[in-house]
């Protein structure tokens, strides 16, 4: 069992009010082979919402208090973005959950990548809140550019 970023799986809760959809992605939730999960959703934030962005720091930071996450507004959204993450950790941790595939580049979701904080589109290393999170209780994480890799010859 896998656990996916909903907007992969077509759900639109992007922060645009947008989907990601990947059809072969799409198609492991509906045939019960994963569960879809909107970390940011879960940490009661809307759809649509303002973007939103780590400042001074990775996902990893945000946990230890180094670094928040921050809306292009101005608002600081960092207890939503952690919120959402323990729910999806929680939500993994009921379901046996140890692999997930998740957004890439997203604040909460990005596992190699995440934007610089600047809100100017430009991206460097790292993983968002919820992909730290994870990290840290030992579940596995992968972007949707790995999706063939790694799902391709599952079952």
């Amino acid at each position: 069992m896998w656990m996916i970023s909903a907007c992969l799986a077509g759900e639109e809760c992007r922060y645009d009010g947008r989907h990601g959809r990947i059809d072969t992605i799409a198609r492991l939730v509906r045939e019960g082979k994963a569960i879809q999960v909107c970390p940011e959703v879960l940490g009661g934030l809307s759809t649509p919402r303002e973007p939103a962005e780590i400042i001074g720091g990775t996902g990893e930071d945000v946990l230890a208090g180094r670094a928040r996450v921050m809306n292009r507004a101005g608002e600081d959204v960092t207890e939503a973005f952690i919120q959402g993450a323990k729910q999806a950790l929680g939500q993994a941790r009921r379901m046996g959950i140890t692999k997930t595939l998740l957004k890439q580049n997203s604040p909460s979701c990005g596992s190699k990548q995440i934007y610089d904080g600047q809100f100017a589109g430009v991206r460097v290393p790292g993983e968002g809140v919820t992909v730290a999170l994870l990290r840290q209780a030992g579940i596995e994480v992968y972007s949707e550019d790995e999706w063939i890799e790694v799902i391709g010859g599952e079952d």
